[in-house]
């Protein structure tokens, strides 16, 4: 019988399953399944779909894991900055961090996928985590300095503490959130109860002066030993005080209750020299030399607004002239021997005194 050629048989693939190399079970797993004459387990088959078509995703994830991982043994830290891309795989490792922060304050992060950031020293709140480390500057500013009443340009800790501070204090600078605001704000009052003194009606200025003479005071010194010139941590308190008593009336009641506890009182303005026409003249010596000098400087700072220069000449209304700038000095040269009313006169009218 002549033989019929016949063509040669096809191979048929079975559509139900993927070609190709399994990455996640390794090159026998593929094989295997590929193999149709092959026995085949039900759970290999179903855990390699998993990976292969269905939960790519699963895939994505573990990719991140692993980039935070290598990140974490690299730089001791998983603080990565949003536009971090970690170089082997080039993967957006800050914004997927930052995605798996979105996701675990929505409440859909597994507790398995937490858990394994969190052994990676993950920050899910990093706004809190800043706040937190300012919060600790704030503490040993406030134990050198007995207040947070800190000007604007203060550091401490390699921290800008004092921009801190001014920005926390402006209206919404501790959170959106209400629960967060309280919490900051009660972390801030456990430190020092007058952290913001703009809600008490003063400035952050006049607390930190109030704080430092306060200091001073309770360290033992006298209050009419402060006068102007004499300082802690660089502010001139005896020049504060002398002003908070001139201007005492422009305080509010409280500004003058916090300072009246620690004795401050209201200035006593002194007295003008009777004039020639009302009483005979009087040699000028003790207290009407005084108050003559006094009655110059009052009417030049009323004109200038500053101290005169030791030249000036002031021409009194009772036409004298009074050399002022030289009264001043010798004022300084003898300022042991004047008397507290007179102590307090100069510094009112802002005589400085050298420390």
């Amino acid at each position: 019988m002549l033989a019929i050629p016949q063509e040669p048989r096809k191979r048929v693939v079975d559509p139900s399953l993927p070609v190709g190399p399994a990455p996640v079970e390794g090159a026998e797993e593929s094989r295997l399944l590929l193999r149709f004459a092959a026995p085949r387990d039900p759970a290999v088959i179903a855990k390699w779909i998993t990976y292969q078509v269905i939960n790519t995703e699963r895939q994505d994830w573990r990719r991140g894991a692993e980039a935070a991982l290598r990140y974490r043994q690299r730089e001791d830290h998983l603080d990565v900055p949003y536009e971090h891309v970690e170089t082997a795989g080039a993967y957006p490792l800050g914004r997927w961090l930052s995605d798996q922060r979105r996701a675990y304050r929505a409440g859909t992060m597994t507790g398995e996928r937490a858990a394994e950031l969190e052994e990676l020293g993950i920050v899910w709140d990093t706004a809190d985590a800043a706040f937190e480390q300012n919060l600790g500057a704030t503490r040993a500013y406030y134990e050198l300095h007995g207040t947070l009443a800190a000007p604007r340009g203060a550091t401490i800790l390699d921290i800008a503490i004092g921009q801190w501070l001014t920005n926390v204090r402006r209206p919404g600078g501790l959170g959106k959130d209400p629960g967060r605001v309280q919490r900051r704000a009660a972390a801030l009052a456990a430190i020092d109860p007058d952290w913001n003194p703009g809600t008490l009606g003063w400035t952050v200025d006049w607390q930190r002066h109030y704080a430092y003479l306060a200091q001073l005071l309770a360290e033992g010194a006298r209050l009419a030993a402060i006068v102007p010139g004499v300082t802690r941590h660089g502010e001139d308190v005896g020049r504060w005080l002398a002003t908070q008593r001139r201007d005492w009336d422009r305080l509010n009641e409280e500004q003058q209750r916090r300072l009246g506890e620690l004795g401050v009182t209201k200035a006593v303005r002194a007295r003008k020299a009777p004039s020639k026409t009302t009483a005979a003249p009087e040699p000028r010596t003790g207290g009407t030399a005084f108050q003559k000098g006094l009655e110059a400087l009052q009417q030049y700072v009323a004109r200038q607004g500053g101290m005169p220069g030791r030249g000036v000449v002031e021409r009194l209304p009772d036409g004298t002239q009074h050399r002022v700038g030289i009264w001043i000095s010798n004022q300084k040269a003898r300022r042991d021997k004047l008397d507290q009313a007179q102590l307090h006169a100069l510094a009112d009218l802002g005589v400085q005194w050298a420390q």
